[in-house]
């Protein structure tokens, strides 16, 4: 019996690993197993070239990996996480949530193409990865979206905060801000349930977010 699978997918700074966590609590609390992933898996072999792309191995513009050949990176690194740590649980009947997935590539990959080249590569990488593949699709994906210009103060708090660096994707606002309207567009295109994260240029408090997650959620349970 094959279990569920919820994906919190989002704009740079929407607070996904928040909410995942927030999630997976709850429902832990409400007494439900639950699995929690969070993609790429940047500590394991499998993400060596995701790491290499980010770090601008292949170039320093996103535009210098085309969607597909990016897109083969992010896939490994799911489809051994798969293999390895959460496939059995998950086709055990297991509940499985996590802050990335497939959609990921959808939202970013898909920024770097327009029009009917956009919807022919959607078409190629949800067919690619959850047919081809053999990765399970989504039963729900919840898309946090931020406008690009609160996403980016975020990120460079969060750098200050922390003292890390942006990657190839971060230090693009230009690219961030195709793969935040790529991102309402897919969301539109593949029936994702799509939530506004901010309000008059604010971030909206985390648990007023939840609730809304909580309840998209519940119906699945």
């Amino acid at each position: 019996m094959r279990g569920r699978l919820i994906v919190l997918e989002g704009t740079d700074g929407s607070g996904k690993a928040t909410q995942t966590a927030l999630l997976a609590e709850r429902l832990r609390k409400a007494g439900r197993e639950v699995r929690q992933l969070s993609f790429p898996r940047y500590d394991q072999d499998s993400s060596m070239l995701v790491r290499m792309y980010l770090g601008g191995a292949f170039g320093t513009d996103p535009q210098s990996v085309n969607a597909y050949a990016a897109s083969t990176f992010y896939a490994v690194d799911r489809y051994a996480s798969y293999k390895q740590d959460w496939g059995a649980y998950y086709e055990d009947g297991g509940l499985v949530l996590t802050d990335r997935y497939t959609t990921s590539n959808a939202v970013h990959q898909a920024s770097k193409l327009s029009g009917k080249e956009r919807k022919t590569y959607l078409n190629w990488l949800f067919d690619f990865e959850y047919r081809l593949m053999g990765l399970p699709a989504p039963d729900l994906v919840i898309y946090l979206d931020v406008p690009t210009e609160l996403s980016a103060a975020l990120r460079r708090l969060r750098e200050e905060k922390t003292g890390t660096h942006a990657d190839i994707h971060e230090a693009d606002e230009a690219y961030l801000r195709r793969c935040r309207e790529s991102g309402r567009q897919v969301a539109d295109y593949a029936g994702w349930r799509r939530l506004d994260c901010a309000r008059e240029g604010r971030m909206r408090p985390p648990e007023e977010i939840h609730e809304e997650i909580w309840r998209l959620v519940t119906p699945l349970l």
